[in-house]
């Protein structure tokens, strides 16, 4: 049967790479990916036939992968982090929902997700999502700036921790600094937020400000920001190594059980 694997393989590093998209890649006679996704995955790429295509080529990606696999090459389609979440599963069914291509339906399509960048930066400094949390994508090349707006605004009146994806690239400078301003009305200017860069990779760099402190400048397309709700807090501890480590954590409400 023809079979199209789509994967998240995680935010880099091969020790996040679940077990069963790891066993999917080895079983793929062809992999269709973003050359940097592709680069990541190492000696798992070794004697795979390896299907490059930029950034901005999502839907021929998709497509790519499609006619592959209802070709009958087992294949499998990569996104980093989870591929779920602001990544190419959503297109892959989208193109299944609106294209005129009876083959596509006949693929099995196996869905394998992967550990989000949100995730990876909650883990590298504490509990940040311990209560309710949204993401919300800053990109407006497919979302109208307006609705994004609006649900910046809901999730501030509301109260949530965010994870900005998309939060800023050459061509689109602002959208985070409005997002602050949006966000600094609803929650004090001390609310922790964390940045996380590259994560999980050689170059990773975590930083821990304040929703005040925030600088949009020093943020790019490879980092997630993520911003803490009113209850949020930093605080330190010195493990026995003696280097002094700052966690992040959103209380859930057991204090109440502890007193």
């Amino acid at each position: 049967m023809s079979k199209l694997y789509v994967i998240g393989t995680g935010p880099g590093d091969l020790n996040w790479l679940t077990p069963a998209a790891k066993e999917a890649i080895n079983q793929s006679t062809d992999l269709v990916a973003y050359g940097l996704y592709l680069k990541l995955l190492g000696e798992l790429t070794e004697g795979k036939i390896c299907h490059e295509q930029d950034l901005g080529e999502e839907i021929q990606r998709a497509e790519n992968a499609l006619n592959l696999a209802s070709s009958g090459k087992t294949t499998s389609l990569i996104s980093s982090g989870d591929i779920g979440i602001f990544a190419m599963a959503t297109l892959v069914f989208e193109l299944l929902d609106t294209q005129s291509k009876p083959e596509w339906h006949d693929v099995d399509i196996q869905v394998l997700p992967g550990i989000s960048a949100m995730q990876a930066a909650a883990s590298r400094v504490g509990a940040p999502l311990g209560h309710d949390f949204c993401a919300i994508s800053l990109s407006d090349l497919l979302t109208p700036w307006e609705t994004i707006e609006k649900r910046i605004t809901c999730a501030a009146e509301g109260d949530f921790v965010i994870s900005f994806y998309n939060p800023v690239s050459k061509k689109r400078d602002w959208q985070l600094q409005k997002a602050k301003e949006i966000l600094l009305a609803n929650r004090p200017g001390s609310t922790p937020v964390i940045l996380g860069r590259n994560l999980t990779r050689e170059t990773e760099a975590i930083t821990i400000t304040t929703l005040e402190a925030l600088d949009p400048t020093q943020v790019d397309m490879l980092t997630l920001v993520m911003i803490g709700n009113s209850e949020s807090k930093v605080i330190e501890s010195t493990p026995a190594n003696g280097e002094s480590k700052q966690w992040v954590y959103t209380p859930r409400g057991y204090s109440k059980k502890l007193i």
